[in-house]
């Protein structure tokens, strides 16, 4: 039996556009055999609200299309499929970007609707007095790509110790969905010790890992880094930003979660546990 979905995005996450739908990605969900879906928006912010905390005179760049959620329309939304999909379990959620650094804006969020699964993310490193995504750090060629992957894993711990507001950490090495061909081959062992930092991290604060199928998948030695520094929880998400995709290559993820020693939790709607 697959797993739930617990990292799915529709037609009200910004960068969906008119890609997404709700009805039709919990129409594939039931088909493929999901227990449950996770609908978890995009959170981000174009501007520093009066209670969050920006590292220094730091700007937030090219964000020209981030938007706002519209939380009463995804919520209307939510009810109208729970109703016409009632054998799958449908959760609200949010993945919020840089929760540490954007507290008030997130809190606000999370203050106006009923979230039940909320992600914890980061999509930006700063870079000369900017926040900017790596895969534009990327293209200006400014820094060995080995040390933008070491600051994006700082950045990581620091999100973990700074946010207590997400159950669940995305994408943990999310740069590496943009690392540049010219590159050498990306090694999971040449960051050992950075991983092993985030897990320890994430482990002693008792919250879960997200094995994500959108970047390219883990191995299975990886994964059981997780395990050796304590995790107890995986969560499985997609980050499908298209109905089709939901559920992408759980089959082959499941086989590397296994191999590293998690199984099925305590009921089929549960994360896997050690």
């Amino acid at each position: 039996m697959l797993p739930p979905d617990n990292h799915v995005h529709s037609q009200f996450s910004w960068d969906t556009r008119s890609n997404g739908s709700m009805d039709l990605t919990c129409a594939k969900a039931v088909e493929i055999g999901l227990p449950a879906i996770a609908f978890t928006e995009h959170v981000d912010f174009t501007a520093w609200a009066h209670d969050d905390l920006p590292p220094g005179e730091t700007s937030i760049v090219f964000r020209d299309r981030v938007l706002p959620l519209d939380v009463e329309a995804y919520q209307a939304e939510l009810e109208r499929c729970r109703d016409k999909y009632p054998e799958l379990r449908i959760l609200s959620g949010i993945e919020t970007g840089e929760p540490h650094l954007f507290p008030g804006s997130v809190a606000a969020v999370l203050n106006s609707g009923a979230f039940e699964r909320v992600l914890g993310s980061l999509h930006s490193v700063v870079h000369e007095g900017r926040m900017i995504s790596p895969e534009r750090v990327f293209g200006l060629n400014v820094m060995p790509t080995e040390d933008l992957m070491r600051r994006y894993f700082e950045g990581l711990v620091e999100l973990i110790k700074g946010s207590d507001v997400f159950q669940v950490l995305a994408h943990c090495d999310f740069p590496r969905r943009y690392w540049p061909q010219s590159a050498n081959a990306y090694d999971e062992k040449l960051f050992e010790e950075e991983y092993r930092s985030v897990f320890r991290a994430l482990a002693t604060s008792g919250r879960a890992l997200e094995i994500n199928t959108r970047s390219p998948l883990w191995s299975a030695e990886l994964m059981r880094w997780w395990y050796e520094e304590g995790g107890e929880a995986v969560s499985f998400g997609s980050d499908a930003h298209v109905p089709y995709r939901v559920g992408a290559q759980f089959d082959l993820a499941v086989d590397v979660v296994e191999a590293a020693g998690f199984r099925p939790g305590r009921d089929r709607f549960d994360f896997w546990r050690r």
